[in-house]
């Protein structure tokens, strides 16, 4: 089975919760997987940043290929990097199922992102609080994923953006039944419901799962919000 049918596979109609590594213990990293598997999380949310796109440097393919020695779970990889078609096989190489660009670093994408899906991977769009929908409604049909940032990216435990919510619902409309509706920055109990309620069925969590005293609690407890938000929509 290629990475992209099993990322794709994700979907079956119970939100899906995934924690973002940046805000993990890296020094820890062997028991941080562990104890998210125990967790029963689905997926990692890998968040790669190069100090230029984006105002931070976090990691590259090489922690994520020794990640990928630790687990089977699904890598849902998130470049926040300039010219990331320079660097696309190292990351398919590494392991990821998923991989997602910004429309912002790379504003005609479709080749990139057909080539994504030719590797085998689950195709990722991206865009950034200040970027409209419009300039991502032609690349759609290319998209196995798409990204709401509802923060700027960057760094880790931002204020949620409520702006988001209507890019949400905006995308819903206009994106396959098929496709991936995601989002990131801010995600806790309280704002799960809302993205929810506008379509995202995708959550990546840093901070309300990586500083809770017990990540299965947390990780439920974001399920069920997510989940009895969106049923009150039906």
């Amino acid at each position: 089975m290629s990475p992209r049918i099993r990322f794709r596979q994700l979907v079956d109609g119970s939100p899906l919760i995934a924690p973002s590594m940046l805000k993990c213990d890296f020094g820890n990293l062997h028991r941080e997987v562990e104890l998210l598997e125990a967790a029963g999380v689905r997926l990692l949310h890998l968040d790669v940043m190069d100090a230029h796109f984006v105002p931070n440097l976090s990691y590259g393919p090489m922690v994520i290929e020794r990640m990928r020695q630790l687990t089977d779970l699904p890598f849902d990889a998130h470049l926040m990097i300039s010219e990331p078609e320079r660097y696309l096989d190292d990351y398919v190489s590494a392991g990821c199922d998923a991989i997602t660009i910004h429309v912002e670093a790379v504003p005609e994408p479709s080749a990139l992102l057909c080539r994504i899906r030719e590797a085998g991977v689950a195709s990722g769009l991206a865009i950034n609080p200040g970027t409209p929908v419009e300039q991502i409604t032609p690349f759609l049909p290319d998209c196995d994923l798409v990204l709401v940032m509802s923060v700027e990216p960057g760094f880790g435990g931002q204020k949620f953006i409520p702006s988001a919510l209507e890019k949400l619902a905006q995308l819903k409309q206009l994106v396959s039944p098929e496709t991936i509706l995601s989002v990131d920055g801010g995600i806790d109990v309280a704002t799960i419901g809302p993205c929810a309620q506008s379509g995202a069925n995708l959550f990546v969590a840093g901070s309300s799962i990586f500083e809770a005293p017990d990540y299965r609690e947390a990780a439920v407890q974001l399920s069920e919000s997510a989940s009895a938000a969106a049923s009150s929509t039906i």
